[in-house]
C-alpha cells in the first residue's frame, strides 16, 4: 500500500482558524498552501465552506483552478455541509453554502464533498434519503461525489444507519466517508465494517489519539486528535480492513491539534505528510 494518494485534509492545515467559531477560515494563504502542501508530497487539498467563502473574496474560481493545476493536486476535497434536511431557517444558510460548494466543485473539479449533521436531533429516515438522493443528483451535475461522514454528534451515528441512508438514495456518486477518530469513538469494529456493500466506501481519514480517552467529546475533537503514529490507534489494522473492503482511493489526514495550529506552514506540511505516509510504507 505504499503507492497511495494523501490529501491533507482542511482542519489540518487551517493553521490558527478555529472550529465552530467567526473565525473558521485558514490562516495561511491558499496559495501557500497548496505549493506547501504538493512540495512535501502531498496529491490532494481541502477546503472548508468557511475557508472557501473567504479565499473567493479575494481570489477567482478560475484562478484557483489553475493554482490546483499548476501545483500536480489531482484531488481536492470540500466541506462540510450540514441541515441539507431540514425544511425550517436553518436550510436557508445551508442552502446558501451548497450552491457554493457545488459551484466550487464543478469549477474545480472537485472530488467531493463531504456532508453530515452536528444537532444530533432526530429526523426520519425516509426524508433525510429523499434529501440526500436529491444532493446526490445535483453532486452529479456538478461532477462530483456527495459522500456522508457519521459522527458522534450527528443524527446519523451508526454504520447500518449510515448505509441504509447511502443505499436508499441509490446514487452511484454518494458514499461514505470513514473518519478514524469517529470509527474509534463510536466502536465500530472492523468486522462491521467487512458485512456493508462493496464500494460503498468513497473516502477515508486518518488520525490518531487513545481509544480510551475520556473528557468533553466537542473539546477532544476538535482540539486533541494526534498525527499519526503519536497514539494508540490500530492504524495499521484500519488500513488493512480499508484494502480487504476493496477500498483504492486517496487518504486524507484530519488533526484538529491545538498542538499543530501554532506550526509554520512548511513545518506542518512536512510532519504531517512524512508521519502519514509511514503507516503505508511499514505495511
Amino acid at each position: 500500500m505504499q503507492d497511495v494518494d494523501i490529501i491533507a485534509s482542511y482542519w489540518t492545515l487551517s493553521g490558527g482558524a478555529l472550529p465552530h467559531t467567526d473565525h473558521e477560515y485558514s490562516t495561511f494563504d491558499f496559495k501557500d498552501r497548496v505549493v506547501s502542501a504538493a512540495k512535501a508530497g502531498f496529491k490532494g487539498i481541502g477546503l472548508w465552506h468557511a475557508d472557501l467563502e473567504y479565499i473567493l473574496r479575494t481570489r477567482s474560481l478560475k484562478e484557483m483552478k489553475q493554482i490546483l493545476d499548476d501545483n500536480g493536486i489531482e484531488h481536492l476535497e470540500l466541506e462540510f455541509l450540514t441541515d441539507w434536511f431540514w425544511e425550517d431557517d436553518r436550510r436557508k444558510a445551508s442552502d446558501k453554502n451548497r450552491k457554493m460548494l457545488l459551484d466550487a466543485a464543478e469549477a474545480l473539479n472537485a472530488r467531493h464533498i463531504k456532508v453530515g449533521d452536528f444537532s444530533a436531533q432526530p429526523c426520519p429516515m425516509d426524508h433525510m434519503i429523499e434529501c440526500f438522493a436529491k444532493l446526490c443528483q445535483e453532486g452529479a451535475d456538478a461532477g462530483t461525489r456527495i459522500i456522508f461522514e457519521m459522527m458522534p454528534f450527528a443524527n446519523i451515528k451508526t454504520l447500518a444507519d449510515t448505509v441504509a441512508l447511502v443505499e436508499g438514495a441509490g446514487a452511484s456518486n454518494g458514499g461514505i466517508i470513514f473518519d478514524l477518530w469517529h470509527v474509534v469513538l463510536l466502536k465500530i469494529s472492523h468486522a462491521e465494517i467487512k458485512r456493508i456493500p462493496r464500494g460503498i466506501v468513497m473516502g477515508v481519514e486518518l488520525n490518531d489519539g487513545d481509544p480510551n480517552m475520556s473528557g468533553d467529546l466537542h473539546d477532544l475533537t476538535i482540539n486533541h486528535r494526534r498525527l499519526c503514529g503519536e497514539g494508540s490507534f490500530d492504524i495499521a489494522g484500519f488500513l488493512r480492513c480499508m484494502r480487504d473492503i476493496g477500498y483504492d482511493g486517496p487518504y486524507g489526514i484530519e488533526v484538529l491539534s491545538e498542538k499543530l495550529r501554532p506550526l509554520g506552514l512548511d513545518e506542518t506540511t512536512r510532519k504531517v505528510y512524512d508521519t502519514t505516509i509511514a503507516q503505508f510504507r511499514s505495511l
